[in-house]
């Protein structure tokens, strides 16, 4: 790892997800299943997203290599929320999605300088709009994990289950 990655801006992302993961590693399949209300997401489909959105945004979109390593081999097309509702994945599944998408996080860290973050990357096969600097690909990325995070706490709250604790 070089001085100038992005690793030292993202330093707190590692220890969110040791959190998360931790406290999905914990979660039944009952309580993977709880909805935050009727028209939103199980808590397994949102944890399924966040990870599988890992895999879109920085193998599909950003071209980093990654993706076969993961179960999101065509996040572009199949995420759970987004397109599958129907095939439940378990604490131990999501786990090992965490895992499998955090790694792909973790060599971008290592990999990406500040002076790349600036590079704008075109999908014109996706459309017109999709261009991106490098920096908001990442951003989104680390955005993503806190929003959901956060949805998920308010589901766990409700349900009287402990809360993944970022800040400690």
């Amino acid at each position: 790892m070089s001085d100038h990655t992005i690793r030292r801006a993202f330093s707190v992302w590692p220890e969110y997800e040791r959190r998360l993961r931790d406290a999905v590693a914990t979660l039944t399949d009952d309580q993977l299943a709880v909805r935050p209300s009727a028209e939103r997401w199980p808590l397994w489909a949102t944890v399924g997203h966040l990870a599988c959105q890992r895999v879109f945004w920085l193998c599909d979109f950003a071209g980093e290599p990654g993706a076969e390593t993961t179960p999101f081999t065509d996040a572009a097309h199949v995420c759970p929320g987004d397109e599958d509702l129907e095939h439940p994945l378990s604490a131990t599944e999501l786990v090992e999605a965490l895992d499998a998408t955090f790694r792909i996080v973790e060599a971008v860290l290592d990999r990406w300088t500040v002076d790349m973050l600036a590079e704008e990357i075109r999908r014109d096969d996706y459309g017109p709009d999709w261009v991106h600097t490098r920096g908001w690909v990442i951003q989104r990325v680390f955005s993503h994990d806190v929003y959901h995070c956060a949805e998920l706490n308010e589901a766990l709250a409700r349900a009287g289950l402990p809360l993944v604790a970022l800040w400690g």
